[in-house]
């Protein structure tokens, strides 16, 4: 149904094709059943100790504002990602702000964190419990004096309700976010937020959101202090705000992170360097041009134990899930390999 509509769908503004997407959403009318495949127990992983049914996820981005975790989870992802949430609502950042680069298989946006603000998400995901596991971003608001003191406020009301927090410090298009990545500022930051979390009984996994932009000399760093502080996984990575030379669409040269096919080779280049230090001691998650089996298979084989999605979507619709599998289920069995799991890092 989707290559049907897909046309029609192309020819509308994204960002109103988005808001479309998820009102239908709303209405829950898809099945399950429709979306698994055949021996897809292969697929079957853990995270952060609990088992899922694949290492499919869906990043932030998409269900900005929690409003469509559970029916999103009748695609056949193993796990979700909501927001970026942020204290206080926010419009974002001045229209048009996402640009299709078709030809690229890639979109560009510079949205800025728009979302319905803490209150609102942690009334709905109160009100509408996870069917599965579901991980929230959180961020600070553009305008904060304090962005630390804006992690934790998300972190103290959104816990109760999430499997695992993701504290993002990537989006190219929050001023000064980007500025975490240097060790002394990510140092105060775990620090403040590891104290916060342990002084107030908070035991939930945190994960860090990183760029792909990160400069090679600052990987130790990063890797260091996410030792130090005992943080249970990185995200590799968010969108990037280089590497346009090679992009082909009209919109190329618009400001804003670059999501999609250009960025796969980037982001599991950046796992591997990762997984060459921590392999297995800290759980990596990589985004970035996943839209096959066979794009899914590498990213796992750079080191990463699990994996998310979102510009995949938007080109291949909500079936994306269920190609993935199908895919990795036959690379698998005609490798022999017996679950996804052995398959981790052996291409690092």
């Amino acid at each position: 149904m989707f290559s049907i509509l897909k046309p029609f769908i192309f020819k509308i503004d994204p960002e109103m094709a988005h808001d479309l997407a998820i009102k239908s959403l709303k209405y829950n009318f898809l099945p399950e059943e429709i979306f698994k495949v055949e021996n897809e127990s292969i697929l079957e992983t853990k995270i952060f100790g609990q088992k899922i049914k694949n290492p499919i996820g869906l990043a932030a981005g998409f269900d900005k504002s929690a409003e469509v975790y559970n029916p999103l989870f009748k695609f056949g992802f193993g796990f979700i990602e909501v927001g970026t949430v942020t204290p206080k609502k926010q419009f974002g950042n001045p229209k048009p702000r996402v640009f299709r680069l078709e030809n690229d298989h890639a979109l560009i946006n510079r949205l800025g964190f728009n979302n319905d603000g803490l209150e609102k998400v942690a009334k709905r995901l109160q009100k509408n419990s996870p069917t599965d596991f579901l991980g929230v971003n959180v961020g600070p608001n553009k305008d904060s004096k304090n962005k630390i003191d804006d992690y934790l406020k998300c972190i103290k009301e959104i816990y109760n309700y999430a499997d695992y927090i993701t504290i993002n410090i990537s989006s190219p298009n929050t001023p000064g976010l980007r500025d975490f990545h240097d060790k002394n500022s990510l140092h105060q930051l775990l620090k403040i937020v590891t104290e916060f979390t342990k002084k107030n009984k908070i035991q939930k996994p945190l994960m860090l959101k990183i760029s792909p932009d990160l400069a090679n000399s600052d990987i130790g760093n990063v890797i260091e202090l996410l030792k130090k502080f005992n943080i249970n996984g990185v995200i590799i990575s968010n969108t990037t705000d280089k590497n346009r030379e090679n992009l082909t669409g009209k919109f190329k040269s618009e400001f804003g992170g670059l999501s999609g096919e250009p960025l796969a080779k980037i982001s599991n280049d950046l796992i591997k360097k990762f997984y060459k230090e921590i392999k297995g001691e800290i759980t990596i998650i990589g985004v970035g041009g996943i839209n096959s089996g066979m794009t899914a298979y590498e990213k796992l084989k750079s080191g990463a134990s699990l994996l998310q999605l979102y510009t995949g979507m938007v080109y291949e619709g909500p079936g994306i899930v269920k190609k993935i599998k199908t895919e990795l289920v036959d690379i698998l069995e005609k490798e022999k390999i017996k679950n996804i799991n052995d398959i981790v890092g052996t291409g690092s």
